[in-house]
C-alpha cells in the first residue's frame, strides 16, 4: 500500500515545534545541551522546524555580562555544536544568541539546518522602558553596516529581511523576528508575510506579569489572522534570573487566528509543543483574499527588500504520519458547548434580521410557509415566529400550511399540526392528492389509472403542487413565500427545480447546512424559547428520520420506517457537510478532503492511527468516506449547478460559504467533474 496518503506532508501540512528549555544564566554549554536534546525530540516527532527562546544559548537575563568576551565566545562555541548536530537532524532550528558584528553587539536569531547557518536575523526594536534596558547592551538591526557576515567559517546572510524556504515544499517559507518586534504597530513579520512567508517565528524571552499571558494570546492571534499565516511564539522559562523578574515559559502556535497549541505555564522542566500547520489553507486564503495582493503592491518597496534562502530536508514521506491536529467532525458546528450556543444565537439572529428587513422593505406583514413536520421547515417556522415578535406583529400573520400527499406519514403530519399550534401560527391543512391525481391524469401517467408507478414524475408532481399552492396562497393573502431548503440540499441538488421546493420568495435557510439546522432546532428546544410543550415537539422532529415522503411504503411498513430515507440516496449529511465545507470554503482537492475526513471520522481503534479521540454517533472507515465523497463530487460539480444558478434571495450566515450566484459561488452549469473524479481515484480503498 502507498503510505503517502496517510502522511501529513503529502497534503501540504508541516509539523512545527516550539521549545522552552530549562536554562542557566551565562552557561552556554548547559544551554546548548538542553537545546539539542529538545531538537532531537522534535525531529523524532517528525517536525521540520523547531524554535527556541530569545538569547537562549546565553539566557536572556545576563544584563552587562553580555559585554564579557568569555560569554560571547562560549556562545559561538555552543552555536558550533548546534551547526554540527544539524547535519544529522532533519529539521531547521532557530536559536537565540548574542553576536558581535563589526564591533557591534546584536540580539540575534540564528537559523540552522543541514550543517549550514542559513541566516542570522538581528532584532529590530529594542525595548528600553519599564523593566527593559536592552539598548544598554545591544544595537538595533538598523545599525548594521553589512548584510553578510562570516560566522563559524561560513558566509552567512545577515539582516531582518530574510525568508527561509523549504525546497521540498515551497509553501513552507518562514520568517523570524524577535520579541518586541511583534509588539510594535507594524511588525517586521507583516512585511515578511506580504513577501511570501507562511510561517512567522518569534524568539521571545518575555518576563511574566499579571495579565501578560492573555495579551500575548491576543497579539499572536491577531498577527497570524491579519497576515494569513501561522505564528510560532517562544518564551523563556525556568532558569532565567529572578533578580527583578519572573518567567513563565509560555509557548504558542496560532494559524490564521486559530490556536493550535499552547504550553502549560510555569513548568519545572524543559518542554515542547507541536502543531501541524496547514500551508495550503494559508496559501488558498491569500489567493482568495484579493486585498492581500493589493497590500503586496502597496508595500512593494518593503517587500522587495527580502532575500530568500532555500534549504532541503529529508521529509518522512515513507511512513505513516497521521495528523496531530483536531479536525472537527462538524465544521459548521462548534464542538464546545458555549461556542455552539453562541453560534446558534448568532445564526438565528442573522436569519431573523434578514427576514425582518425583507418584510419591511417589501411592505408585507404576512408570510406563507409549508410545514412538513420535518427539520428544515420547523426551523424556518421558528425564524418566522421570532421575526413577527420583533416586528410587533401577531404570529397569526404566519399562514402555515401542511399539505399531506401520497406518502405523508402519520408521524410527520401530527408533528406539523403540533408545530403550527405551539408556535401560534394560523394553521391550515390542504390535501394535495386530488390535485396531484388530476395532473397525473392530464399527463397520462400510469398512477392515475391505478398502477403503482413511483417515478420521478410522480414525485415531482407532489413537490410542484405544494409550491404552486404556496405561491397562489401568497398572492391571495398579500404575503411572501418563505423557503425552507437548506445549504446541504442545494449543494447536492436534492431539491425539485423551479416550481418545487427549490423556489420561494425568500429562503431563510439558504446558507445553513443540515447539521447546523439540527443544532439550531435543538438549541431552541433546550432554551425553551417556545415553551415546554414546544420543546417536546421539537425533540420529536429531531428524532424523525429525514425523508422526502414522496413514495408510499409497503403496507407492512406503514407507521414505521419511511420507504424513502434521504441519506440512503445522497449519503450521511454529517459526511456530506464535511465534504461541502472543505470543498467550498477552501477548494481542497478530493485527496485532501478525504485525508481530513479520515483524520476526523476514522475508527480510531484500527488502522494506522493511534487509539483515543472524542466519541461520535458514527465512525466512518476510508471506504465509506471515499464512496460518499464520490457521491458529493459528482452531484456538486456535474449535476446540480443549474439549480444553484437561480436560487431565491436568502441571507449568508457564516464563513463556511454560500451557494448563491450573487455571493460566494459562481460556476458554469455545464462543467465537467472529470478532474475531481480523477483525484478521487487516487484515494486508497481502505486503510
Amino acid at each position: 500500500m502507498d503510505k503517502r496518503f496517510f502522511n501529513l506532508y503529502s497534503h501540504d501540512f508541516a509539523r512545527v515545534a516550539v521549545a522552552s528549555p530549562r536554562c542557566r544564566v551565562a552557561d552556554p554549554a548547559f544551554n546548548v545541551q538542553e537545546t539539542l536534546r529538545l531538537a532531537k525530540e522534535a525531529a523524532d516527532q517528525g517536525a521540520v522546524l523547531v524554535a527556541f527562546p530569545e538569547l537562549g544559548l546565553s539566557a536572556y537575563s545576563c544584563d552587562d555580562l553580555f559585554h564579557q568576551r568569555a560569554l560571547l565566545e562560549a556562545v559561538v562555541d555552543a552555536l558550533g555544536k548546534v551547526v554540527e548536530a544539524s547535519k544529522t537532524l532533519p529539521l531547521a532550528m532557530v536559536v537565540g544568541a548574542p553576536l558581535r558584528v563589526n564591533h557591534v553587539l546584536f540580539n540575534c536569531a540564528v537559523v540552522v539546518a543541514g550543517g549550514r547557518i542559513l541566516g542570522v536575523v538581528p532584532k529590530c526594536y529594542l525595548p528600553n522602558y519599564g523593566e527593559f534596558y536592552e539598548s544598554r547592551q545591544f544595537s538595533a538591526a538598523d545599525n548594521a553596516a553589512v548584510d553578510r557576515i562570516t560566522l563559524l567559517g561560513q558566509d552567512v546572510p545577515f539582516g531582518p529581511e530574510q525568508l527561509f524556504e523549504l525546497e521540498n515544499n515551497p509553501l513552507f517559507r518562514f520568517h523570524v523576528e524577535i520579541c518586541e518586534d511583534v509588539w510594535v504597530p507594524v511588525p517586521p513579520s507583516s512585511f515578511a508575510a506580504l513577501a511570501g512567508a507562511t510561517v512567522l517565528v518569534n524568539l521571545s524571552a518575555s518576563n511574566v506579569v499579571v495579565g501578560k499571558s492573555g495579551y500575548r494570546h491576543q497579539l499572536v492571534s491577531q498577527q497570524s489572522a491579519r497576515c494569513l499565516a501561522a505564528y510560532l511564539y517562544t518564551s523563556a522559562g525556568l532558569g532565567e534570573s529572578s533578580t527583578d523578574m519572573s518567567w513563565d515559559g509560555q509557548s504558542l502556535i496560532y494559524e490564521k487566528g486559530d490556536l493550535l497549541a499552547q504550553s502549560e505555564r510555569f513548568l519545572q522542566e524543559s518542554h515542547l509543543i507541536f502543531a501541524d500547520v496547514d500551508l495550503e489553507r494559508l496559501s488558498l486564503d491569500r489567493m482568495h483574499t484579493t486585498t492581500f495582493a493589493q497590500s503586496v503592491r502597496r508595500h512593494a518597496g518593503e517587500v522587495e527588500k527580502f532575500r530568500t534562502t532555500r534549504f532541503a530536508l529529508e521529509l518522512p514521506l515513507h511512513k505513516d504520519l497521521p495528523l496531530d491536529r483536531t479536525i472537527e467532525r462538524f465544521p459548521y458546528v462548534p464542538a464546545d458547548g458555549k461556542r455552539r450556543d453562541e453560534r446558534c444565537t448568532e445564526v438565528y439572529n442573522i436569519q431573523v434580521q434578514a427576514l425582518l428587513q425583507r418584510l419591511q422593505s417589501s411592505g408585507h406583514q404576512r408570510v406563507v410557509i409549508g410545514i412538513s413536520g420535518g427539520l428544515d421547515s420547523t426551523h424556518a417556522l421558528l425564524v418566522c415566529a421570532k421575526a413577527m415578535d420583533r416586528l410587533g406583529l401577531p404570529r397569526t400573520n404566519i399562514l402555515a400550511y401542511t399539505m399531506p400527499g401520497f406518502a405523508t406519514s402519520e408521524r410527520t403530519l401530527r408533528q406539523a399540526r403540533e408545530l403550527m399550534e405551539v408556535v401560534g401560527a394560523t394553521a391550515h391543512e390542504i390535501d394535495i392528492r386530488p390535485s396531484c391525481i388530476q395532473m397525473l391524469k392530464d399527463l397520462g401517467h400510469p398512477y392515475a389509472e391505478g398502477k403503482e408507478e413511483y417515478d420521478v414524475t410522480f414525485e415531482n408532481v407532489q413537490a410542484g403542487e405544494r409550491t404552486s399552492h404556496l405561491f397562489r396562497l401568497a398572492n391571495h393573502h398579500h404575503a411572501i413565500v418563505i423557503g425552507t431548503g437548506d445549504l446541504s440540499e442545494l449543494a447536492l441538488g436534492w431539491c425539485t427545480y423551479g416550481v418545487g421546493d427549490h423556489m420561494s420568495h425568500y429562503n431563510v435557510n439558504a446558507s445553513v447546512p443540515k447539521t447546523l439546522i439540527s443544532h439550531l432546532v435543538r438549541w431552541v428546544a433546550d432554551t425553551h424559547q417556545i415553551g415546554d410543550t414546544g420543546s417536546d415537539v421539537l425533540i420529536k422532529v429531531l428524532e424523525t428520520e429525514i425523508s422526502p415522503e414522496l413514495v408510499p411504503g409497503k403496507a407492512s411498513d406503514e407507521g414505521s420506517k419511511p420507504s424513502q430515507v434521504t441519506e440512503d440516496f445522497i449519503g450521511p449529511y454529517e459526511l456530506q457537510d464535511f465534504n461541502l465545507y472543505y470543498t467550498l470554503r477552501y477548494g481542497f482537492a478530493p485527496t485532501k478532503v478525504a485525508f481530513l475526513s479520515y483524520s476526523a471520522w476514522r475508527d480510531r481503534s484500527v488502522g494506522p492511527w493511534p487509539e483515543g479521540g472524542s466519541p461520535a454517533r458514527n465512525e466512518y472507515g476510508l471506504a465509506a468516506i471515499k464512496k460518499n465523497l464520490g457521491i458529493f463530487l459528482w452531484r456538486f460539480f456535474k449535476t446540480s449547478q443549474f439549480k444553484r444558478s437561480c436560487v431565491p434571495n436568502g441571507p449568508k450566515v457564516g464563513n463556511g460559504g454560500s451557494l448563491s450566484p450573487r455571493g460566494d459561488w459562481r460556476a458554469p452549469s455545464d462543467s465537467e467533474a472529470t478532474v475531481w473524479m480523477e483525484q478521487l481515484a487516487k484515494i486508497p480503498d481502505q486503510a
